[in-house]
């Protein structure tokens, strides 16, 4: 059981090593940014700016650099931002309410399991925007505000391998659909939206070499790959996207 109230920051620090396992606590977040990265398009020249809202220990990094970006991440934790410098991102400490950047600096903004976590949606989807230049690509994922979301991200995920770690989020702050659409549509963006969850029988079998590495300290065998499938349904894990458009 987590010492610290519900969504506290504090966690991360104390998950730290985390970010540098992709079978630990933080493996749905490495299968998430696969999963992102299938919704950006490769750089068309050099230079296009990438921002990574609450970028975390950098997983984004490997994707954003084989598209040809450069990657810029924000996040409240220092020891994530650490982590995400030693994988080349260019890592900025800052609030998601307040990015550091200027208007429309941003081609591509990616902002990947943040949106459950903070008080002022309407905040963060207005920076998100702010630095997004007219005919860029905005992709979120987050967790629908649902009976499904709370029982399938916190209920279920939590006790489950691969899941988020307990107390990692605050299902009050989980994202009502409708209210994110309006949010994006009055800054110019339509979001389309699609449901996602792991594919189930190599999830299955994921697990089931991690429990068996675990009992077989020193294995270097590597785990099966756990790849997210799109839904219709967007009542749990949902992911968005859509371009910012021209100002008139």
């Amino acid at each position: 059981m987590s010492p610290y109230p519900l969504n506290d920051v504090r966690q991360y620090d104390d998950l730290v090593d985390a970010w540098r396992d992709p079978n630990g606590a933080f493996a749905m977040l490495y299968w998430l940014a696969e999963a992102r990265a299938a919704l950006v398009p490769p750089a068309r020249h050099s230079g296009e700016l990438l921002v990574d809202v609450a970028c975390g220990g950098g997983l984004f990094a490997p994707h954003a650099q084989a598209r040809g970006y450069t990657h810029v991440g924000i996040d409240l934790s220092a020891s994530g931002l650490r982590v995400a410098r030693d994988r080349g991102v260019k890592a900025v400490q800052g609030d998601a309410t307040l990015l550091p950047l200027r208007d429309a600096a941003a081609d591509v903004v990616v902002a990947g399991e943040v949106l459950e976590h903070v008080a002022d949606l309407a905040g963060v989807v207005g920076e998100v925007c702010r630095v997004l230049r007219p005919g860029g690509r905005v992709v979120i994922d987050t967790i629908a505000d649902t009976l499904f979301g709370r029982l399938s991200s916190v209920t279920i995920a939590e006790r489950i391998p691969g899941g988020p770690p307990p107390g990692i989020h605050d299902p009050a702050l989980f994202v009502d659909r409708h209210r994110l659409r309006t949010e994006f549509a009055r800054h110019g963006v339509t979001l389309q939206l699609m449901g996602l969850r792991p594919a189930v029988l190599p999830y299955l079998r994921w697990a089931w070499a991690r429990s068996a590495r675990r009992r077989r300290p020193g294995s270097a065998e590597p785990l099966p790959a756990v790849h997210l499938s799109s839904t219709r349904s967007t009542a749990g894990l949902f992911q968005g996207h859509g371009i910012k458009e021209a100002s008139s």
